[in-house]
């Protein structure tokens, strides 16, 4: 079994993004990992290489501002990313630069990945979320929080990015799924007040 793993990221050292954590936290699980990194104003493409593995393939990438209103551009930066990988990947792991996988659940979604592989009708895996607010030790239980999200998906490049990249579709529809016990843990409002301001105004 083959995985590869995906991202994208954009000023990350400006906004401080745990993008390095989000990287190697699932970085154990993938054969590859291919990083969108986008036109920044900081050291973003250093951080990246600053990690060291050769895993890792950078990929540069302009972002089309035009596409900002609705989180558009998001996805449009993740489908880049995913046809980067290489075609003899059977699953795509996809994170984004505040997200977080604990190691314990390794195992759980490598199980998962195996025990789906041969059954094409399974076209992604389904992971809780847990969503931290204004410190590490506060958890966010607001309804338009998203539950569960889909990030492992089939290597099939039929599959695109969703609105504004929090979900995948096929043809137009929903893809289907298996839900496995594993939480991610999402820390995009985890930041000091002037932070997160300028993270929503950029």
């Amino acid at each position: 079994m083959k995985v590869s793993g995906f991202t994208f990221i954009r000023n990350a050292v400006k906004y401080d993004y745990p993008v390095v954590e989000a990287i190697t936290s699932i970085l154990p699980l993938c054969d590859e990992f291919v990083v969108a990194v986008g036109n920044s104003d900081d050291a973003t493409r250093q951080l990246i290489e600053g990690i060291g593995s050769p895993k890792i393939r950078i990929i540069d990438t302009i972002w089309d501002d035009s596409l900002r209103e609705g989180g558009r551009v998001l996805a449009v930066e993740t489908d880049k990313a995913f046809d980067a990988l290489s075609g003899d990947s059977d699953w795509a792991f996809y994170i984004q630069g505040d997200e977080v996988l604990h190691e314990k659940y390794h195992q759980p979604l490598k199980d998962a990945m195996l025990k789906w592989r041969e059954i094409p009708e399974v076209e992604g895996l389904l992971l809780n979320y847990l969503h931290f607010y204004g410190s590490y030790d506060y958890v966010g239980d607001s309804r338009r929080w998203y539950r569960r999200e889909v990030r492992i998906i089939r290597n099939d490049k039929s599959i695109r990015s969703y609105r504004d990249a929090q979900g995948f579709r096929k043809d137009g529809r929903p893809l289907n799924v298996k839900a496995v016990e594993a939480t991610m843990y999402h820390y995009g409002w985890v930041k000091p007040p002037e932070a997160q301001q300028a993270k929503q105004e950029n």
